[in-house]
């Protein structure tokens, strides 16, 4: 045997050699109090019997080797950690001020006052849905708006003056993949200044006031603009100095998406003077508003915000937004893009489950939010406003924020250069501390140092492969659930994720280590100072991933960072007391250390849940939703219970324990696989489908009809669209869209944007006899002329096109010509992205007929033979679906708990 090892030689290596030592050694092992008796081992007292062992033997006996605690008190150490989680996480999530009425106006002159915003909203939503191009957006809610403002104008203070600017612009810029092209889209902004101010640097707040077809928009986003009214009324009437003027855009075309932010930044008269900003918008109905990005690169932002009297923020919604691993998109890119302006991005994210539906109504937004956003916009407005950092916000770029609330109480933030360093600081002290243990439990215990380090580098090795276990047996559940077709069980029951991914994840997590240490039983080294190995090794793991994702930049390793933090608070308190000799008082110290970040992390992890959860019903279909939870779900455990799952260790039947969690995994997806586990509910959680009921004609090059007919578009938004595929099937013979890409450009298809493409495989086409009620003629392309441009092999291509507000424009080019350039914007043909390619087109008062070109060339043949083919979608979004009775009815066709998105629409395409 090996030198080092520890069956070589008595556990207290450093004892002389003695005939009866080894005996005594055993004995004191066993029981760590020689039995009183006779001869050697009578002592008159436990302090003469260590006396007597230090004298002969050199050993420290000042250590107890516990027994293990009762099966029975587990559930009781399960429970303090779900009391904790219920008395504070579940309260503090939902924590709202309580609102102000118009009684409370006089005692609180300078406040917010939710029901007025509340009353507002009410009579905005009264207008119904308001699609950009139609008379309730264009010309209605801008008139409600310039009415609002006026009643400002008639409350204001003297000392301000109010100008009201209605904007009407054109443009096109690149949206992911297409172009995205407006034609008299409209804003209505408001400047707030102080007379006689000479100061030419504003702070901007911004809002939108349309809505998503069907949807009166109550959340998003009539909550904030009512908001921006609010705060503008309270502003106006308060004999208040205002050191910078406050620009309101309420931007009309912000679902178009975001077009009426860039004809603001990219054209306005005020928009150059904008040099910091507030942006509202929603992805839910209610609940506390997050701020979920801030800057870029001017961390001196969140000492603003951090003064506002009910903080709700976190870099990780910021890292998740920016990484696309949230299926939406603001206002906020688009300043920051086109305009270079820094600011805060904030947003209400729970209740996504009515975000874009006709469920988004005043009676589902409750009365406290408005007060909840309202102080916090009202406290930023007012110190933004006076910032001296507005006069020169270029001096104060420095770099990321790292930032977080704590159970909305306050907040801390701090540059991405000061995470690095604290985070290699704790890694570092972690480190050091845990070597330092390891020393100690080679001293203490008599075991070598070489011993004790044999043995962590065993549990080390099991403690990663028990984090691989439960990942693997989490995503295993995941991929089960979608394989027998239960995917999103906890759609609406979210309880469901605790017994579906973290029972698994508990169980793979502690399974191993149970294992271990029940076949090391006669293990030299103490039960305490083993679990102490494991919470090392978990450490050491942690460690490691901050340094890696602290190279990678990810400034979310500060989550990571406070768990370490913590542990290693719980380690050196031990070291200082002792108490790490003294398992259960070590327990008791990892315990209370463990407190906040357990309180922390478990509710970060419920707010990113009640965000994500809703969001999975519109994320489409080509992804497996549970993999994300399993995987995120994996995550926050690793980091609430990785130091928690050891001390499970020190109760008897401890894998009895630990299978109980197994056999809740089993019971939990039994009751999935149950009608208990049905994800959708009508009107409060609903599954989303778009649908068209659409025309679609496409030509051949001599000018006949290839393919002349009608039928049913459906965009299936989640996972489960097979649920209602039965339904679904009553109205015709389903085909998948992906069926007709391979020969048509797009498919053939009216798709209405270009995530509509990439869902191709997820999609259907269903053939019909009925043709849809259009409520105008379709659109109408005209080619107007062409032109001979350098040489016979290039031609200039001009083209008129009229039709409905929404449109979609396919541009492909046939035998072998190449696209020069055109008239739209030229993002694609410069960075020689292949065709074809996709331009989504609307309008809000300005009705002309489009004209564009388009130059080509051809080497190889001549413009005998096609040049172009174009296609051109017809989409009437804000059509009333109540005049077409056929297409009603196949609304009807569709389970309750669907919520349909649906208007009537053509596509035709031509060859040139």
């Amino acid at each position: 045997m090996q030198s080092g090892s520890l069956r070589q030689r008595p556990i207290y290596s450093n004892a002389p050699h003695d005939p009866q030592g080894p005996a005594a050694e055993r004995r004191l092992n066993e029981t760590a109090r020689p039995r009183r008796g006779t001869g050697k081992n009578k002592f008159a007292s436990e302090t003469e019997r260590d006396a007597y062992f230090n004298s002969k033997y050199h050993i420290d006996v000042d250590f107890e080797v516990p027994k293990k605690l009762q099966w029975y008190y587990a559930p009781a150490f399960l429970a303090f950690w779900f009391a904790i989680y219920l008395s504070l996480i579940s309260t503090q999530i939902n924590h709202m001020p309580t609102p102000l009425t118009r009684a409370d106006e006089a005692a609180h002159p300078r406040d917010f006052i939710a029901q007025r915003a509340e009353d507002t909203l009410i009579e905005l939503t009264r207008i119904g849905p308001r699609v950009v191009g139609s008379v309730a957006n264009e010309v209605t809610t801008v008139q409600f708006l310039r009415d609002e403002i006026e009643k400002v104008q008639a409350e204001a203070n003297e000392r301000f003056e109010i100008e009201i600017d209605v904007q009407q612009a054109s443009g096109a810029y690149m949206h992911w993949t297409m172009v995205n092209m407006y034609q008299g889209i409209q804003n209505v902004v408001v400047k707030l200044s102080e007379k006689g101010n000479p100061n030419e640097n504003y702070l901007l707040i911004n809002s939108h006031y349309d809505s998503v077809p069907g949807s009166p928009g109550a959340g998003d986003d009539g909550s904030m603009v009512v908001t921006m009214l609010e705060v503008m009324r309270v502003i106006a009437k308060t004999d208040e100095p205002l050191a910078h003027s406050i620009v309101f855009l309420f931007n009309g075309a912000e679902e178009n998406p975001l077009q009426a932010s860039h004809a603001f930044i990219t054209q306005h008269k005020w928009a150059k003077n904008c040099k910091a900003l507030i942006n509202l918008d929603s992805a839910g109905s209610g609940g506390r508003e997050i701020l979920f990005q801030s800057g870029p690169n001017h961390p001196w932002l969140m000492k603003y915000y951090r003064e506002v009297p009910h903080p709700f923020a976190n870099t990780l919604g910021e890292e998740m937004f920016q990484a696309g691993l949230i299926p939406s998109d603001t206002d906020f890119r688009i300043f920051r893009d086109y305009g270079g302006v820094p600011g805060l991005d904030m947003a209400y994210i729970f209740n996504g489950y009515v975000y874009h539906t006709k469920f988004d109504r005043v009676n589902v937004f409750p009365r406290a939010s408005f007060q909840h956003t309202g102080d916090n916009v009202l406290a930023l407005a007012r110190a933004l406003a006076n910032a001296p950092e507005l006069d020169d916000t270029a001096a104060h770029a420095e770099g990321h924020n790292v930032f977080y609330d704590f159970l909305g109480w306050f907040m801390i933030f701090y540059t991405a250069t000061t995470n690095i360093v604290i985070n290699m600081i704790v890694s570092v002290i972690a480190l050091l501390a845990i070597g330092v243990s390891l020393y100690f439990m080679s001293v203490r215990s008599g075991c070598s140092i070489s011993g004790v380090l044999v043995r962590f580098g065993i549990i080390l090795g099991i403690q990663l492969v028990s984090l691989g276990l439960a990942l693997g047996l989490a995503l295993l559940v995941a991929l089960f659930m979608d394989g027998v077709n239960r995917s999103l069980s906890w759609f609406t029951e979210m309880w469901l994720l605790l017994g579906l991914y973290i029972f698994p994840i508990i169980f793979g997590m502690s399974i191993l280590p149970a294992l271990y240490l029940e076949r090391t039983k006669k293990d030299p080294l103490s039960l305490g100072f083993r679990v102490q190995l494991f919470m090392h090794s978990h450490c050491i793991c942690l460690v490691l991933l901050i340094i890696v994702l602290t190279a990678l930049g990810i400034r979310s390793a500060y989550f990571i960072m406070l768990c370490v933090l913590f542990d290693i608070v719980a380690l050196i308190v031990n070291l200082v007391t002792k108490w790490h000799r003294k398992a259960y008082w070590f327990a008791i110290v990892v315990m209370i250390c463990q407190i906040l970040p357990f309180t922390y992390i478990t509710y970060v992890c419920t707010a990113a849940l009640k965000t994500l959860i809703p969001m999975q019903g519109r994320s489409g279909g080509s992804a497996n939703p549970d993999l994300s939870m399993a995987l995120l779900l994996w995550l926050f455990s690793v980091m609430f219970a990785g130091f928690l799952v050891p001390l499970i260790l020190f109760f008897r039947k401890t894998r009895t324990i630990v299978l109980c969690f197994l056999a809740g995994t089993i019971l939990f997806i039994i009751i999935a696989v149950t009608d208990a586990g049905f994800p959708y509910k009508p009107k409060t959680s609903p599954q989303r489908y778009a649908l068209i009921h659409a025309h679609r004609i496409l030509h051949n090059a001599d000018g006949t009809t290839r393919t002349d007919e009608s039928g049913i578009y459906v965009y299936p938004q989640d996972r489960r669209f097979s649920i209602a595929e039965e339904e679904i099937k009553t109205i015709g013979q389903l085909h998948k869209v992906s069926e007709f890409c391979d020969e048509e450009m797009f498919c053939g298809m009216p798709l209405y944007n270009h995530r509509w493409h990439k869902a191709r495989e997820y999609s259907f086409w269903i053939p019909i006899k009925e043709q849809p009620e259009i409520p105008a003629a379709y659109p109408t392309l005209t080619l107007q002329e062409t032109t001979e441009l350098d040489n016979s092999m290039q031609r200039r291509f001009n083209f008129s096109l009229a039709g409905p507000d929404h449109m979609t424009i396919f541009v492909n080019v046939k035998n072998d010509a190449k696209l020069l350039d055109w008239s739209f914007n030229e993002t694609l043909i410069k960075n020689n992205e292949p065709p074809p390619y996709f331009v989504y087109f609307s309008y809000g008062l300005d009705k002309s007929a489009l004209e564009f070109s388009i130059d080509v060339e051809k080497t190889t043949s001549s413009f005998d033979t096609p040049t172009l083919e174009i296609g051109i979608g017809g989409h009437w979004v804000h059509y009333d679906m109540q005049r077409s009775k056929g297409l009603g009815a196949y609304i009807d066709s569709f389970p309750s708990y669907a919520y349909i998105q649906a208007w009537v629409g053509t596509y035709e395409s031509w060859y040139f």
